[in-house]
């Protein structure tokens, strides 16, 4: 089952972030990307309230949790913000082949915080996976792309590996230390998680004399949908980090790379060399051998 959702929540973040990179036309880079929370939210609130009034129960939250998810929120933040300041600093290719290392801080993380170790075969499915995803992003010339890999740009998108493999452990934190079933911990975490996000990058938001609140809640024709996607890939994601280790569902996730190449060729009639047709086929193996392990 967490295989299967991981899957849809890859397919949503794929359809989000292009609707968001549609929005950057008419926003700016940080109103784009708070558009995902601040949309998100009502969304999240409506649905959370609906479930726990039918057939769900609403779970007792702990010190454990509110720790956790209030981090998690404020690290996937600073993450995010991490990750364009790298692409802006060195470029798309470097900035992407760190911040795929989150991986392997999730693995680390999760073996440390939750005692959650991955299987020697998962670790190698992980490194697998990692190598296939450096070798798309470098575009064949993984030498030329890490030349001089310690610049500002790398340390950027390291920080945005750890910070995204920190959130996930930190959801994986927060839905554990809550009782219920997997449904009901997965919507408290998401709900919080996205309160929290809305309030803090608000608030940045409000008090910026280069960004503009007015700005996001004009463009709510656009925006709506995007809050939408990212709702439906956020509680794909919380469920199933809820249902499995948060190192194993990271790197699953990072079919997402193969899936968006794909779709380039199919849908944007994209022409690719073989070595990144080789690329793809090392991902899917890492994946394979992840999910064996």
């Amino acid at each position: 089952m967490w295989i299967l959702i991981t899957l849809a929540a890859t397919v949503f973040q794929i359809a989000r972030t292009s609707e968001q990179h549609r929005l950057r036309g008419r926003l700016g880079v940080a109103e784009a990307g708070y558009v995902r929370f601040a949309y998100g939210l009502p969304l999240a609130l409506a649905a959370t309230a609906v479930w726990m009034l039918g057939p769900g129960e609403l779970p007792t939250p702990t010190l454990t949790f509110w720790v956790a998810v209030t981090l998690a929120g404020v690290l996937q933040i600073v993450a995010t913000m991490s990750l364009l300041q790298s692409f802006r600093v060195r470029d798309f290719a470097v900035g992407t082949i760190y911040s795929k290392t989150e991986v392997l801080f999730v693995g680390a993380a999760s073996a440390v915080v939750l005692g959650e170790p991955l299987s020697w075969l998962s670790w190698a499915g992980a490194v697998v996976c990692l190598a296939g995803v450096a070798w798309l992003a470098a575009g064949g010339s993984l030498r030329e792309a890490l030349a001089g890999g310690f610049d500002p740009g790398a340390r950027y998108g390291v920080l945005a590996a750890l910070g995204f493999g920190l959130t996930a452990v930190g959801i994986r934190t927060a839905s554990s230390s809550l009782d219920g079933t997997a449904v009901d911990r997965a919507m408290l975490t998401l709900a919080v998680m996205l309160s929290v996000q809305t309030m803090v990058q608000g608030s940045w938001l409000a008090r910026s004399q280069t960004s503009s609140l007015a700005a996001v809640a004009g463009a709510w024709r656009q925006a709506w949908p995007v809050g939408l996607l990212s709702l439906s890939g956020s509680a794909a994601w919380a469920l199933a980090m809820t249902l499995e280790n948060a190192a194993r569902v990271r790197t699953l996730g990072q079919v997402e790379i193969v899936m968006a190449f794909a779709l380039g060729v199919l849908v944007h009639r994209e022409v690719h060399r073989w070595d990144e047709y080789v690329a793809a086929s090392v991902v899917i193996g890492g994946v394979t051998l992840l999910v064996l392990g």
